[in-house]
């Protein structure tokens, strides 16, 4: 099979990674994909919303599956385009059409799935412009702190903690009024949930589904979650507090509801369900959707998986997932990222990486690179994702750590406690 996966981060890095692994990979092509994802297929210089270019690519290159990474172009609509297209709609799409896609590109709609399908979540309520004196009113009934979600994509920044109500006013003036653009033309108010966070996986061809390993990922850029969230500074996998008892109440109160509530409301949803979790008292409640794998979760979730991934694909692509075995592996897998400096505002590009040659028991996912001749430079402002595998969650923590600091370049930074609340 010729792939064609869409991306260009760590998470497609850990695609490619395990996608060529699978002996039904005949090639495979990245787009626009890093300096690192070439060293396992064929970068093409495309966007991944330039549907009529990837179209023509799929044609000329005799693609047999597409297999998208982010969200954005599953929220724009890629799935419907190809299914929309006589030449393409053979050609199996990874990822939800774009009415499902909605349950991460809407925090309104998403809200609204989980009511109608009695999923456990936030109380919460939808305020417009024209609906912002019932919404100023409202904040005036919730206790503190209060959380403002944007409703639309809002590249990780549209949601906010307030602390006084004097502060959460002041925030949805300024998101009705266009603080984060289109996003926040809707505004969702919910309920602060005090616990702590994980995320679970799963793999669904529309009828039945897989649940993938779980993780716990680091937003803040500080050590001991201290300081500006970021997109993902480090992760973890398996969670130690999500044991048997716990993730059944996942399966049983939110997976199973979930796809069912898919099959009610008629949405064909073939890809990943990313279900952001909270864990409260030991009781799960969902924080949010994704569509798609979460970043960098997916450089500790892939590795743990040691049964063919491209063939859990091609099962989601025939609907036939349920006859596909999934094994993971018992150890643990530990994520640092490595970030340039300045990250998550104004960063620095361009600076040369040495010493990716020195890892000695880690896997080295590139996330913002990019290849100037015989250098690899920084990119992005997450630049790297050192993941190892080991027997025990300290082990994988301190080996991912040590193989992280004998990477150099200019402005580099980790966080050395990724995994230490858990231990």
């Amino acid at each position: 099979m010729n792939i064609l996966l869409l991306g260009s981060g760590g998470r497609e890095s850990a695609f490619a990674w395990k996608i060529t692994q699978s002996p039904l990979c005949t090639a495979l092509f990245i787009a626009p994909g890093n300096a690192g994802t070439g060293a396992y297929g064929t970068n093409v210089n495309l966007n991944v919303t330039d549907f009529q270019g990837i179209g023509n690519f799929v044609l000329h290159n005799d693609i047999s599956m597409v297999v998208v990474g982010p969200e954005e172009p599953l929220v724009k609509g890629i799935h419907d385009y190809f299914l929309a297209d006589e030449k393409l709609k053979a050609i199996p799409v990874i990822g939800p059409d774009q009415e499902g896609a909605k349950l991460e590109g809407s925090k309104n709609y998403s809200k609204a799935f989980m009511r109608r399908h009695f999923i456990p979540t936030a109380a919460s309520a939808s305020f417009t412009e024209h609906s912002i004196n019932e919404g100023l009113a409202y904040l005036e009934t919730q206790k503190l702190p209060v959380v403002l979600k944007a409703d639309g994509l809002a590249a990780g920044k549209g949601v906010l903690i307030c602390q006084t109500l004097e502060e959460a006013q002041a925030e949805l003036i300024a998101m009705l009024g266009g603080k984060f653009g289109e996003a926040s033309s809707t505004v969702v108010i919910e309920e602060f949930m005090s616990g702590i966070e994980l995320s679970v996986f799963v793999l669904t061809d529309g009828h039945s589904y897989k649940i993938l390993p779980e993780a716990k990922d680091y937003k803040r850029i500080g050590e001991g979650d201290t300081g500006l969230n970021t997109g993902g500074m480090g992760s973890i996998s398996p969670v130690p507090f999500a044991d048997e008892a716990f993730m059944q109440k996942v399966e049983n109160d939110i997976i199973k509801p979930t796809i069912g509530g898919l099959k009610i409301d008629q949405i064909h949803y073939k890809g990943f369900i990313f279900i952001g979790l909270m864990n409260v008292n030991g009781e799960p409640f969902v924080i949010e959707y994704n569509v798609r794998m979460g970043d960098p979760e997916t450089e500790s979730v892939i590795p743990r998986i040691e049964s063919d991934f491209l063939n859990l694909l091609l099962g989601v692509a025939q609907e036939n997932l349920a006859e596909k075995e999934l094994k993971i592996s018992p150890k643990t897998a530990a994520t640092v990222m490595l970030v340039a400096s300045g990250y998550p505002g104004e960063y620095l590009k361009g600076n040369p990486i040495a010493g990716l040659d020195n890892i000695r028991d880690s896997h080295v996912f590139q996330a913002g690179t990019v290849s100037d001749g015989s250098e690899i430079k920084t990119a992005g402002g997450r630049v790297l994702a050192v993941t190892s595998v080991q027997d025990t969650m300290f082990d994988a923590v301190q080996q991912a750590v040590a193989d992280a600091g004998r990477i150099y370049y200019d402005g580099r930074y980790f966080r050395t406690d990724i995994g230490f609340d858990l231990l």
